[in-house]
């Protein structure tokens, strides 16, 4: 009696709700294949002797573990490792851990003859502000790690900067000016070593940075990817040793430039913006590398639904409590708030009136919040024409999860509480009042 094809298990490892590792696990059912999601409540790992056992048990391992979002990014790179060291993994942990540090994927791809901006790193003050007229007028200022924009900031020459914002290195970039009149990139997203789709992205109106997530314009790019676009693109992943990636390129003067390679880029907004979803292009690529076989004519289909219904994997009655422990805010609640120049543990105050977060003036100056970008009329009380507060970008953080945004800045030396949470960042929880 002849057996049937080889049935795959793939476990997608992701602590976090993500629409796109539904839409990943979605796709390995619809292949036929097996999912499982790798997550809090079933991970177990036991060592006996020589012989190590991990739970659950898959056949092979989609790394969707979000490192840029965590306080400790070797936290998740340790147990990202342990799969890897007993099943094989789409996206090894070394390749993750190279691509969210900008400036060592920077170097690589350098030395690897793949056009990067120019960039500076220097661990003094003194070396890296006397160093950053070489960039002339205008410079990017990053952190080392960052996501959705968060921890990138445009500075002049005349700012001062520091080599750490909070616990995290900064670095000063050549900001690649297309000359068009809202800022642009293009990011494209790669699978296996194919192009998936490409989008541009336009800067939302008052910023310059074109991250989906803080209001970007999008639109399909294919008629801008050329091939030596594509070969760019793949050659980074390449280079990188990531099976897929989400890859920004822009172009200066002087031609096109990798800005960085993000190994858990979301999709949704290519999905938007193309009408292709990634999701089963990842998942075909989990499948064959294990043994599996699949028809790719079943791949294409599939890539026209963005698919994130609750998976069959999941397990349907820890759904609720999982989430509803993350989301939830107290009304006064501890926060870590970080600047350019230091971080400091505080207690804020909950406002669901408040659009934007803010923070006292003092304790912006002491770790160091900005540059300013800009300013806000503010109406407080009985106020009827509000006040204009500088703007400046903060990370806020809350039980190990980032928030970069922009807040206003006030006097707060007679209140109780320095930081008030608005909600740009209130949107993302439920608010406990005790």
């Amino acid at each position: 009696m002849s057996k049937g094809p080889k049935k795959i298990n793939v476990g997608v490892l992701s602590l976090h709700n993500s629409r796109e590792t539904k839409a990943i696990l979605n796709s390995v059912d619809a292949l036929g294949h097996d999912s499982t999601w790798i997550r809090r409540e079933n991970v177990e790992i036991v060592i006996e002797g020589k012989e190590v056992k991990i739970k659950p048990d898959v056949d092979i391992v989609v790394n969707r573990l979000l490192l840029t979002k965590m306080e400790q990014p070797t936290e998740g790179f340790g147990l990202a490792s342990v799969f890897s060291k007993v099943k094989p993994i789409l996206n090894p942990p070394e390749a993750c851990i190279t691509a969210i540090h900008k400036f060592a994927a920077a170097t690589l791809l350098a030395r690897e003859g793949i056009p990067v901006p120019d960039a500076l790193l220097a661990l003094d003050h003194r070396r890296l502000n006397k160093k950053k007229e070489r960039f002339g007028q205008t410079a990017v200022y990053k952190t080392t790690i960052g996501t959705n924009g968060g921890g990138t900031w445009r500075v002049e020459k005349e700012n001062k900067i520091n080599p750490q914002v909070g616990q995290r290195e900064a670095f000063l970039q050549e900001f690649v000016n297309s000359g068009q009149e809202r800022n642009s990139d293009l990011r494209v997203y790669v699978v296996g070593g194919k192009v998936i789709g490409s989008m541009n992205r336009y800067a939302p109106k008052g910023d310059w940075r074109t991250n989906v997530s803080l209001g970007g314009e999008i639109e399909n790019a294919e008629k801008t990817l050329t091939k030596e676009l594509e070969d760019i693109s793949v050659k980074t992943a390449e280079v990188l040793g990531l099976d897929y990636a989400g890859i920004d390129i822009v172009e200066g003067e002087d031609g096109w430039k990798v800005l960085e390679a993000n190994p858990t880029a979301g999709f949704r907004g290519l999905y938007r913006a193309t009408g292709i979803c990634v999701a089963p292009y990842i998942a075909e690529l989990a499948i064959t590398r294990a043994g599996g076989t699949i028809e790719h004519e079943m791949v294409e289909k599939l890539s026209s639904k963005f698919d994130d219904s609750n998976p069959s994997s999941v397990p349907r009655k820890k759904v609720f409590e999982f989430e509803e422990n993350i989301n939830i805010v107290d009304y006064i609640t501890e926060v870590v708030v970080r600047g350019t120049r230091g971080y400091e543990n505080v207690e804020a105050k909950a406002d669901t009136g408040a659009a934007r977060t803010s923070i006292g003036m003092k304790l912006a100056a002491r770790i160091g919040a900005g540059p300013i970008r800009d300013t806000a009329l503010v109406r407080t009380g009985n106020e009827k024409e509000g006040r204009a507060r500088p703007l400046v970008d903060i990370v806020v953080g809350i039980r190990g999860t980032q928030h970069t945004i922009t807040a206003s800045i006030e006097d707060r030396r007679h209140m109780d509480y320095q930081i008030i949470l608005g909600r740009d960042i209130l949107q993302h929880y439920q608010i406990r009042v005790r």
